[in-house]
């Protein structure tokens, strides 16, 4: 490759990310405005439908726009194979900040357990409002908003690790995912995400450009049945995790956080 060829194709990155990262700001903001006139008026079923329907909508146009540049690769398909599925709790690892972008753009009418700061946020929050989404905080309120949406037929996006990972393969476990899982007696299905960079891990500026083709795979592991002991549950799944993950060898630029490495061959999402 000659140089002139590697600074162009360095640009290109740097315009795609970046310009790529102001497309779903303004795809997230449009929406808040819209979202924030409509939450007062609609009923709560209906409101929490649509604005699941919506955001899975917009997050699926912005990994197309990804994958159309050729630059980013995605193979989320394994993740169709939920709809449908009666009440459960996704419980993916959480290499970076796009995991939850990539498994709420294939399912319709599932809830996040996401940070309650975010609730208040400009680009998310009444977004996530009208959507019912769940705030961490309080735990007792979270786990009681929670089992009543399993309850009410929606799946349950929830990471264990609580944030992104720092120390491969999996941080430790939180216990919420246990509470939840006996007090609604649904059934923990696991996701596995794997990806060749550590792009938008934990401490990675939000303006560094990764090396790129970046390379992004989902897929379905074990489902773990309801707990009896709740304890017992959350280390059996820690050890479930770190076994799968661990198979492959972490594969990272340098300096960037431990993540799982991607052992197959790369696959554009398809949507």
């Amino acid at each position: 490759m000659s140089d002139a060829w590697r600074i162009l194709l360095g640009i290109y990155d740097y315009l795609l990310l970046y310009l790529g990262l102001a497309w779903l700001g303004l795809l997230c903001l449009s929406w808040t405005l819209v979202a924030g006139m409509l939450y007062p008026l609609m009923p709560s079923r209906r409101a929490s439908a649509l604005g699941r329907l919506v955001i899975m909508a917009v997050f699926r146009a912005y990994l197309a726009s990804l994958t159309w540049s050729r630059r980013c690769h995605f193979d989320l398909t394994a993740l169709d194979d939920l709809r449908g599925e009666t009440p459960l709790i996704i419980a993916p690892n959480h290499p970076c900040l796009l995991d939850a972008v990539m498994v709420i753009s294939r399912l319709p009418n599932v809830a996040c357990v996401m940070k309650a700061e975010l609730m208040n946020n400009i680009f998310l929050g009444a977004g996530s409002r009208l959507a019912h989404y769940i705030p961490n905080d309080p735990i007792r309120r979270m786990v009681l908003q929670a089992t009543e949406d399993l309850q009410n037929g929606s799946h349950l996006l929830l990471f264990p690790e609580g944030t992104r990972t720092i120390s491969s393969p999996v941080n430790p476990f939180k216990g919420s995912i246990a509470l939840i899982a006996r007090q609604a007696r649904v059934p923990v299905q696991t996701v596995l995400i794997e990806t060749d960079s550590g792009y938008l891990g934990k401490g990675w500026p939000l303006f560094r450009k990764p090396p790129m083709p970046i390379s992004y795979r989902v897929r379905l592991g074990r489902r773990f049945d309801p707990p009896q002991n709740t304890h017992r549950f959350m280390v059996e799944l820690e050890q479930y995790f770190a076994q799968e993950l661990v198979q492959g060898s972490a594969f990272l630029p340098a300096g960037a956080p431990a993540v799982a490495s991607l052992t197959a061959a790369k696959a554009s999402v398809k949507v």
